[in-house]
């Protein structure tokens, strides 16, 4: 039987789900019940890792010593933070696509809405003193939405922009869209795409081709009162250019739940630039998908993809190592 070998935390009252979701197809093995002396053995055993960040969980000795590795699942949406270099070119990846996809879409829309209709300034000019009941708020019925990234995170957002009335353009690797979309193309149409959309999105991920994808000129070709929200990574967008974007052009709103450097994939958060001075930027400490049950349905999720795998199954998310930086 395969030996599938969980590296992350896990609470008792979890495991059963897991374990019943491949039973018959492998033994479900906890990096955290291991004692030191049965590591070894547990590591050179296991052909399937299940994964958060190997690179922080198990460490490059130990990364060294999966010598039977087969494939790995990861437990987040996204693989740029993985160190590719240290898994042979035999060993298959996948990331969780989709896991946290419905409770970010609802994020997408609360930034959205929050800066469309300018909540924190009429709360601030309430706090001033001003009523001010004459400066017009804006309405999204109407507006059209570019989506960089029509996947999961994508498509649920199309559903409530849809739900509220907007024009749906969506941007992917194959430039097709699905019923929700009024418009579909790939990222060689993002030139054109900019100039009429009200909305950004952008919840593609982090590889080569799309680091430092939204810069000054993609920013200049955007209209002067449109809304860039990012829940992907905050390096594909060039932070200089977006700060000085805002700063000059302060009918310009941004959403910025993804930053340029966080605790998780770089040690601590900061910023080079001093954004959330800023009063037409709203931010949030990428917690975009972190609400009750979260982690549980990205469990099963992941879960479900290996049983795929040991299964013969077709697997979802197979990360394309060419792609990554």
């Amino acid at each position: 039987m395969t030996s599938v070998l969980v590296t992350f935390q896990v609470s008792e009252r979890s495991r059963p789900a897991m374990e019943q979701a491949l039973e018959g197809l492998a033994d479900l093995r906890f990096l955290s019940d291991c004692a030191p002396e049965d590591r070894p053995a547990l590591l050179a055993r296991a052909e399937v890792l299940l994964s958060w960040n190997p690179a922080a969980e198990l460490g490059a000795e130990d990364i060294g010593a999966l010598g039977n590795l087969r494939f790995v699942q990861l437990l987040s949406a996204g693989a740029d933070h993985l160190p590719l270099d240290l898994f042979p070119a035999r060993v298959s990846i996948a990331s969780n696509v989709g896991a946290y996809a419905e409770p970010m879409a609802e994020h997408v829309m609360a930034f959205v809405l929050a800066l469309a209709k300018d909540l924190r300034g009429g709360h601030r000019k309430l706090l001033a003193g001003d009523f001010d009941q004459k400066t017009p708020n804006r309405r999204l019925a109407g507006m059209s939405a570019g989506i960089l990234g029509y996947g999961g995170i994508g498509k649920a957002s199309a559903r409530l922009m849809k739900a509220f009335g907007m024009r749906v353009e969506a941007i992917n690797r194959s430039g097709r869209g699905d019923e929700r979309s009024d418009w579909a193309g790939s990222l060689e149409d993002l030139e054109a795409l900019l100039p009429r959309v009200d909305v950004l999105l952008v919840c593609l991920p982090l590889t080569e081709s799309t680091s430092g994808l939204i810069g000054s000129r993609e920013l200049g070709l955007m209209k002067d009162d449109a809304i860039l929200v990012n829940v992907a990574r905050g390096e594909i967008i060039v932070e200089r250019d977006l700060y000085e974007h805002l700063k000059s052009h302060p009918r310009f709103k941004a959403g910025i739940d993804a930053w340029w450097k966080e605790p998780l994939r770089h040690g601590e958060f900061s910023m080079e630039y001093p954004f959330l001075e800023l009063d037409n930027l709203l931010g949030t400490p990428h917690n975009s998908g972190i609400v009750p049950g979260a982690m549980e349905d990205a469990r099963r999720m992941a879960v479900d993809n290996v049983r795929r795998f040991l299964a013969g199954e077709t697997v979802g998310g197979r990360v394309n190592r060419e792609e990554y930086r």
